[in-house]
């Protein structure tokens, strides 16, 4: 059992943490939605075959009228803190996508919860949940495990601010999935919270296309070189 646990863990750290540098080192800049849904694919395939996998965790839409109202009220929030920081320190980009595009914006409303939510939450929660409960338990241990690899995966977009945000986002989005074993609930506060972010005018630091060809360094930040390869 001792070994099965340094083997996971082992396996945890080069796919989420190793695998991701990888990518950002050889595809940086390509659109990761190809490579996520292949890997939601092999997730999924991956928990159904799996013995004592709870399939009804893959939805369970029933659990979302009982977290509807707290997500609501934390989004709320969120949604009025986040308006005023953008409104403050970049006032240019407040609500920058609907108000010069609001045909992308709208696409990105509706594609967004299905093309990108889901498969995220398939894999940081459904598989990293039930795959590595027995390196770091079935608390608040795997919740930050699964926010770490959730926030590092970010490194794709070249600037830490998302790394940072993603990381306290899957935080939020694991303790939600810990508490209901419901991805139709996470994957529902998700979509809210990614779709406040492109609506508020910060979109443009989880858009693929802002990331340069150069790996990322420490010296990128939000508002720097990285944002100016943005077309």
């Amino acid at each position: 059992m001792r070994m099965r646990r340094v083997y996971l863990g082992a396996e945890y750290v080069a796919l989420f943490f190793g695998g991701t540098t990888v990518y950002n080192a050889v595809l940086r800049g390509r659109p990761p939605i190809p490579a996520l849904l292949a890997l939601a694919c092999g997730a999924a395939v991956y928990l159904r075959r799996s013995p004592g996998f709870d399939r009804a965790s893959l939805w369970r839409a029933e659990a979302l009228d009982g977290q509807a109202r707290s997500i609501a009220v934390s989004a709320g929030a969120s949604a009025l803190a986040l308006t005023a920081a953008t409104a403050a320190v970049r006032r240019e980009d407040l609500f920058d996508l609907p108000r010069r595009n609001p045909w992308l914006w709208l696409a990105v409303m509706v594609l967004y919860p299905a093309l990108s939510v889901y498969p995220q939450e398939l894999i940081f929660r459904s598989f990293l949940f039930h795959r590595y409960a027995p390196v770091f338990g079935e608390g608040k241990g795997l919740v930050a495990a699964s926010a770490a690899a959730f926030g590092y995966v970010h490194i794709i977009f070249g600037n830490w601010f998302s790394v940072v945000a993603s990381g306290f986002g899957g935080w939020i989005f694991g303790m939600r999935y810990l508490r209901t074993r419901s991805l139709a609930t996470a994957s529902a506060e998700h979509a809210v919270y990614g779709m406040l972010v492109f609506t508020v005018g910060l979109g443009r630091y989880f858009y693929h296309g802002a990331a340069p060809a150069a790996r990322i360094r420490l010296s990128d930040r939000p508002g720097g070189s990285v944002l100016a390869s943005r077309r």
